[in-house]
Order: structure tokens, then C-alpha cells, then sequence
């Protein structure tokens, strides 16, 4: 068959057995369980699984194919990427890593990386932003009803220590959430209990080598150069760990467990603030 490379064929399969096997308990269980848990696919929906080229959406991609092939009920799928203005060679690994993973990827442009470079303010919040618009967009355009991000269990628990620690409130990103933006459309978060440790340690045995970040504002620096608020909350957390191991349950608990009776004030589902006094 032209273009065909029984090379990349060998490894993508390899890596599909992995999922079956070596890494079937910590990450298609996991995968599968906030599925279940948080009853986030139904029968006859079309799914836009969101590929930055990071290791978590491309993980996130590969488990999609693995829970298709499992065929409970009729799913459709659909591999979005989106090109928000990446570099040439960052472009160009995304594509590779797809075919590697033998991942059939959709390709969409946008010039978002060019819109924002030039904002002093929030420059990452707007970008993200941006993107989830576009993300809905195409995807319904696509006949989609849902979209599916790759954030993961340590992403949960940094969000929630963020907003405490940063923002002054408690909050988290949420397993599914209906768009206030787009009719009909749904986010929903199928890493929810995967954990980073794990994506890395499946990352590592493949000797795969994904984006990190590549955008302009971090193009030019090397690794770990920079630091962020949510790596110094990741690293309070492995310091944490060390004095109490449940520490990231307890965290990840922490936002099931609320009491409203002993807060001091909250806000409704329709941002109306309620005192303890009242």
C-alpha cells in the first residue's frame, strides 16, 4: 500500500497492546471509571477529542480508540486539532506523533497565537479562552456534541489549591459542563481520575516525545526555565505528599465533601452570594 510504513504500524500497535496490558490498571481503568462514574459519553454521541499534541490529549486520543474498539454502544469520533499559529517544527511533530500513533487527526488553522502575543495582560487566560471557542465551534460545525479536553487528576487538584491559594475562592474544573455559548454542546474531562505520574511513566516507556507548550511566549526559553503558579502549587503538593501520601486524595475529597453550613458565604448557581447569617 502506497505511503504505508509497517515501522510506525509496529510501534502504534505496540503501544495499543500497552494500553491492554502494562498500563491497562493505571490508564484505561481510570479512563473508563470517570466515564462510568460521571456518566460522560451516552449512546449515538459524536465526540471532538481535542489534540494539542501534548502527551495528555494524545494519550487522552489513544484510550478513545481503545474504548471504541471495546464497542459497549455506537459512538462516533472525531481527532481534532487545532493550529493556533505553531512554528513549522512543532507543526510538523504534532502530524508525526498522529501517524506514529496511528491517530486519523483533523487539522484546522486559526491565528490565535498572533491575536494575543501582543497582550500585556492575561495573555494565557485569553488564549485559552480563544481556543475552547474555536474547539466548539469546529466541532459542532463537524456535527459534534461534545468536546473532550485531556486534563487530568493533578490538574483537578492544582485548580483547586489555585483558586484558594491565587484566587481567593474554591472551585475546580468540573467532569462535564454544558456550554453557555454554544446550544447542544457539552465539555467533558475523561482523565478525570488518570494520573499525571502515570501519562509520563506511559510517555517514557514509549520514548515518545510530545509538545509541551509551544506557543510564542515560551518558543524561545528552555526547559524549566520558566515558572508558573501552577508548578509551584505542583511542588507544594510533592512536598506534601511526603509528610501525608493522601494529601491529593484528601485535596480532590476536600471539593465533594463541602459543608455550605459552615462556610462563612457562597454563591448559588446564579452568582447570588448567600451569608452564614442570613
Amino acid at each position: 500500500m502506497e505511503g504505508f510504513d509497517p515501522t510506525l504500524a509496529g510501534k502504534a500497535r505496540k503501544i495499543e497492546e500497552g494500553l491492554r496490558t502494562n498500563f491497562s490498571r493505571r490508564l484505561f481503568k481510570p479512563f473508563a471509571k470517570a466515564i462510568v462514574s460521571y456518566d460522560l459519553i451516552k449512546p449515538n454521541d459524536k465526540i471532538a477529542v481535542c489534540i494539542s499534541g501534548g502527551k495528555d490529549s494524545m494519550l487522552m486520543a489513544k484510550l478513545f480508540q481503545e474504548l471504541k474498539r471495546h464497542d459497549k454502544f455506537p459512538f462516533e469520533l472525531v481527532f481534532l486539532v487545532m493550529d493556533p499559529g505553531y512554528a513549522p517544527e512543532n507543526r510538523a511533530r504534532l502530524e508525526q506523533n498522529a501517524a506514529l500513533l496511528d491517530v486519523p487527526v483533523t487539522i484546522f488553522e486559526t491565528d490565535i497565537f498572533e491575536n494575543v502575543f501582543h497582550i500585556e495582560k492575561s495573555p494565557c487566560y485569553l488564549c485559552a479562552r480563544m481556543r475552547r471557542g474555536y474547539l466548539y465551534s469546529h466541532a459542532k460545525a463537524l456535527g459534534c456534541n461534545k468536546i473532550a479536553l485531556g486534563h487530568h487528576f493533578d490538574d483537578v487538584i492544582e485548580t483547586i489549591l489555585m483558586g484558594m491559594l491565587y484566587g481567593g475562592q474554591i472551585q475546580t474544573m468540573l467532569p462535564k459542563l454544558r456550554s453557555a455559548n454554544f446550544e447542544g454542546m457539552e465539555l467533558i474531562r475523561p482523565m478525570y481520575f488518570v494520573r499525571e505520574k502515570d501519562i509520563i511513566a506511559w510517555r517514557e516507556e514509549y520514548g515518545l516525545q510530545f509538545l509541551r507548550c509551544a506557543c510564542k511566549f515560551t518558543a524561545d526559553l528552555a526547559e524549566g526555565e520558566t515558572e508558573s503558579k501552577r508548578q509551584r502549587v505542583k511542588e507544594l503538593i510533592h512536598d506534601l505528599k511526603k509528610e501525608n501520601p493522601q494529601i491529593e486524595r484528601n485535596i480532590f475529597k476536600s471539593v465533594e465533601n463541602v459543608s455550605l453550613s459552615t462556610l462563612i458565604a457562597y454563591k448559588d448557581k446564579d452568582g447570588i452570594k448567600h451569608r452564614f447569617d442570613e
